[in-house]
């Protein structure tokens, strides 16, 4: 799972070059005040303009390991399987296998 940058409002006025260059990246940054969630901030990228804001985002929080298949079909508004047309559509794998795990079914398989 890739982590989710944290700013805090103050990091807002002395880090907002940091944050910028996190949304180039294409990375979600989740920005606290009093050590509590205020927002998401989420990039401005293909993604977002194709599928929208919900869309795009529920992609964005599967693809970086945030949210599980369900969640993320939820957050996007579609039941599960419309949302597993979407992440094909989107050229995001369903599943994921860490390499030595694959390998070892691989194995077992044969």
């Amino acid at each position: 799972m890739e982590a989710l940058d944290v700013f805090t409002v103050r990091d807002l006025r002395e880090r907002t070059g940091d944050l910028i260059r996190d949304a180039e990246q294409g990375r979600l940054v989740l920005v606290t005040k009093h050590g509590k969630p205020a927002l998401l901030a989420l990039p401005f990228d293909e993604q977002l303009l194709e599928y929208g804001v919900h869309r795009a985002l529920a992609l964005k929080l599967f693809e970086e390991g945030h949210v599980g298949l369900a969640a993320a079909a939820k957050i996007a508004g579609t039941p599960p399987e419309e949302f597993l047309d979407l992440l094909a559509q989107a050229g995001i794998d369903a599943v994921r296998y860490p390499p030595d795990e694959l390998a070892e079914e691989e194995h077992t398989a044969s």
